[in-house]
């Protein structure tokens, strides 16, 4: 079992100013919980909602929100593969991360450990998986090359029989699971996408500042919740990878006042 206790190598060549070592707590698996819990509930809810009774800019919202709530399961995931959702107990913690990919979209849940070790390991380089080694790194470009390398025609397989048991078994109309399953997953890849991988190790005119060669987008705290769970302060997470979602926030501002 990969542990992430390590950084990667670039880490050696700084000092770091701010203890971050994880106080073993609950908070972890109770927002964990919370996440999983509001995501299947709306789910279930939507799967079954009348929508010829809702305006259509209510079920744009909602569309937006089961996207959100598809992103915090997918960024639960990514903190257990950091062993940070429940430190106490790190089969439990890795068993909320291997449920969390599953029901984002059937996803390995130790392939995606592998594959995320690289990443840190060999950030923005031809060896970390999830960049896009293209000179003009094209978003769209990059996102497909991204996505491919991550799908198998075991989860397609899979989710196409997910879909026919949803439709025949429960009745769930066509329109119900495009516009709340389907889509929102789609959507909550390209947030991820765009907010974790795109923006924060895209090359940059000047080249990279950082020797995890990432950066941080610095938006306010609320928008940064919201556009993907703090994921934006990446430079942050790069650092202190153990640290949780909801803390990289102080990260930033200390780092930002050099407090």
């Amino acid at each position: 079992m990969i542990q992430f206790n390590l950084l990667s190598p670039q880490t050696k060549k700084i000092s770091l100013d701010i203890n971050t070592q994880v106080k073993p707590n609950n908070k972890g698996i109770f927002i964990a919980c919370l996440i999983l819990g509001l995501w299947a509930t709306s789910l279930i809810l939507l799967l079954f909602l009348d929508i010829t009774k809702i305006q259509i800019l209510l079920i744009a919202v909602t569309v937006l929100w089961q996207t959100f709530l598809y992103t915090g399961l997918f960024i639960t995931a990514h903190d257990a593969m950091h062993g940070v959702v429940f430190p106490k107990n790190a089969q439990i913690n890795h068993l909320i991360g291997r449920i969390c990919v599953l029901f984002y979209a059937l996803f390995s849940y130790q392939e995606l450990l592998n594959k995320h070790y690289l990443h840190h390991r060999y950030s923005s380089t031809k060896d970390d998986p999830d960049f896009y080694e293209n000179q003009y790194q094209n978003f769209f470009a990059w996102y497909f090359n991204f996505i491919k390398s991550y799908w198998s025609w075991q989860q397609h397989l899979g989710l196409i029989c997910a879909y026919i048991v949803l439709k025949y078994v429960f009745n769930i109309c066509d329109v119900n699971l495009i516009l709340f399953w389907v889509i929102p997953s789609i959507l909550s890849s390209i947030q991820l996408f765009y907010f974790g991988t795109y923006l924060p190790h895209r090359k940059v005119e000047g080249g990279y500042t950082s020797v995890h060669r990432t950066r941080s987008t610095p938006l306010p705290t609320f928008w940064s919740f919201i556009t993907c769970y703090h994921f934006g302060y990446h430079k942050e997470h790069h650092e202190h990878p153990n640290v949780p979602w909801w803390k990289l926030p102080d990260i930033y501002k200390r780092n930002l006042y050099n407090l």
